[in-house]
């Protein structure tokens, strides 16, 4: 199949501006916030104008709100790429602990991007039902797995995937959002890549004693 960039070099050129408007919409929103970020500094980051971030996406709420949707649009998609079902259960727990923790230290401007919405109290959250969908996938990845692992008596009957889904994501989002203060009182000097991995394994066997009988 041809390459329709390359007949159409325009529209190419064109996608390629929005996405670089977009890369930089992120940035700034994780650095100052939908308050702070303005679009002159999101087309000056992107080396366009601020007509042209109007033209693509309408306005600064209109793009906030399509970066928060591209946040968490990526975590549920790398969750599903770790083609958990074909693990045993435990397994596939500790690789999704692992795998959450990881892709939050990764993304700390999308865990940022977050932590600004919960600051706005979920304003705009509230206004996109594609959200409330597509993180659907988290809740229904933990279900199969403790079914599968309950039905083994591997896992306590009584955990329930929200409350599992919880605890995994606040450690893995501490980590992150609080990783400045929390170094400075009382970590300072410490290796960064042994904490890391030092709360990383903390993680799954936090994890697993709330799961395992």
């Amino acid at each position: 199949m041809a390459n329709p960039g390359s007949e159409h070099p325009e529209h190419s050129e064109e996608s390629s501006l929005k996405e670089k408007i977009f890369q930089s919409a992120i940035a700034l929103f994780a650095e100052y916030g939908l308050n702070g970020a303005r679009m002159e500094q999101i087309a000056e980051k992107a080396g366009t104008t601020k007509r042209m971030v109007v033209y693509h996406f309408k306005n600064k709420e209109n793009l906030y709100l399509l970066v928060l949707e591209h946040v968490y649009t990526q975590i549920r998609a790398s969750e599903k790429a770790l083609s958990l079902s074909g693990m045993p259960p435990v397994e596939a727990l500790v690789n999704l602990v692992e795998a959450t923790f990881d892709y939050h230290a990764d993304h700390p401007d999308y865990i940022r991007i977050i932590c600004m919405e919960n600051m706005q109290r979920g304003r705009f959250m509230q206004q996109s039902s594609y959200l409330r969908q597509v993180n659907r996938s988290a809740l229904d990845l933990l279900e199969e797995i403790l079914r599968r692992g309950k039905e083994k008596q591997l896992f306590s009957q009584t955990v329930d995937a929200r409350d599992l889904h919880r605890l995994i994501s606040s450690f893995s989002f501490h980590y992150v959002a609080n990783s400045y203060t929390f170094t400075l009182l009382f970590e300072e000097g410490a290796d960064e890549q042994a904490q890391r991995q030092h709360y990383r394994k903390m993680a799954v066997q936090v994890a697993l004693r709330y799961t395992c009988p």
